[in-house]
């Protein structure tokens, strides 16, 4: 993930402790799965950017490495509840819970990993263990408000670019910011400086997902690791999407509307049309720079850290470079 050798180094560690921390064991079919989804991988972004944050500003980051799981434990739970309400049949190439069990175990599971979460942000010292739950219940709050804005948007029509930024600032992008300013806080960082790693986080956040809209799109198919067009095939409401109703016109008009309607089609040929609008109408440009628009304010919010420990804030610097280029 980043040119040095400090972020393998404390992503092994995070796996260690993942690895031997005891979630419970009997009922097994309760505590299996959890155990099942930790171990599908994953990029470990977020507990990553929690101990590089701490690491600008305290040199033992591994002092941490409870509070950092607990943003992966959460993220996880948050995938398997979101796994059984897209009915998705797959995470990460592996069958997802609901599916190798059933909807049932994954609820429940499910709601054991967020109380889990709450368990291991308790060696939090005391002086700061109220401000981080604050931050937490609001940033947990903020996800399942992102999921039901995105899950209104599948049955309306008329969403605008703004409600949209809206709904993946929330769904994605504040559990990036409170990943960074979670390792911030407990590194005693200044205030001004969690809210600039915070913002860096957020910025970061929408930034990627509107990447994440480009590569289903436009991404090598050889490269992207699942079907590209996935979202065209779906309907799924998109920047490109949602600029391309709102800009296109006339026989373009007439074209998009046939492909969202159209009950009955061969998915190459949805895919390649609607792309081939994307392009002509200019909504793949401008996604684009939207993407760079985020990504820029991002990087000029890290750039105000005070002085740090440079090994750290390079970590955090290449971790947002290879989100920025990622082709997958």
């Amino acid at each position: 993930m980043t040119k040095n050798q400090l972020a393998p180094a404390l992503l092994d560690k995070l796996e260690s402790f993942l690895s031997n921390y005891s979630f419970g064991e009997e009922p097994n079919e309760l505590y299996e799965p959890i155990r099942y989804i930790l171990k599908l991988g994953g990029k470990r972004i977020r507990p990553l950017l929690s101990l590089l944050s701490y690491g600008l500003f305290q040199d033992d980051p591994e002092k941490i490495l409870s509070q950092a799981a607990a943003v992966e434990v959460f993220h996880n739970f948050t995938l398997m509840h979101d796994d059984i309400m897209d009915q998705a049949p797959l995470r990460r190439g592996k069958e997802t819970v609901h599916e190798k069990w059933n909807p049932n175990v994954a609820i429940l599971s499910g709601d054991v990993m967020l109380v889990k979460a709450y368990e291991l942000l308790l060696p939090t010292p005391s002086n700061l263990l109220t401000s981080v739950i604050q931050a937490f219940n609001q940033t947990a709050a903020e996800v399942c408000e992102g999921q039901q804005l995105d899950m209104n948007f599948e049955v309306r029509a008329d969403v605008t670019e703004d409600e949209y930024l809206n709904m993946i600032r929330l769904k994605t992008a504040v559990l990036l910011g409170f990943a960074l300013k979670l390792g911030a806080m407990l590194g005693q960082a200044s205030e001004e400086d969690q809210k600039h790693l915070y913002n860096f986080g957020v910025s970061i956040g929408i930034g990627f997902q509107l990447k994440d809209d480009l590569l289903d799109v436009f991404a090598d198919q050889s490269k992207f690791g699942k079907q590209v067009g996935g979202d065209i095939i779906s309907n799924k409401k998109t920047f490109l999407l949602i600029k391309a109703l709102e800009l296109a016109r006339n026989e373009d008009a007439e074209t998009l509307n046939h492909w969202l309607k159209v009950e009955e089609f061969d998915p190459k040929e949805k895919v390649k049309e609607v792309k081939t609008l994307y392009e002509k109408i200019g909504v793949r440009k401008l996604a684009e720079e939207k993407m760079n628009e985020f990504f820029d304010a991002g990087f000029s919010q890290l750039e105000k850290i005070q002085k740090v420990n440079e090994s750290y804030y390079q970590g955090l610097y290449d971790i947002a470079q290879a989100l920025v280029h990622r082709e997958k």
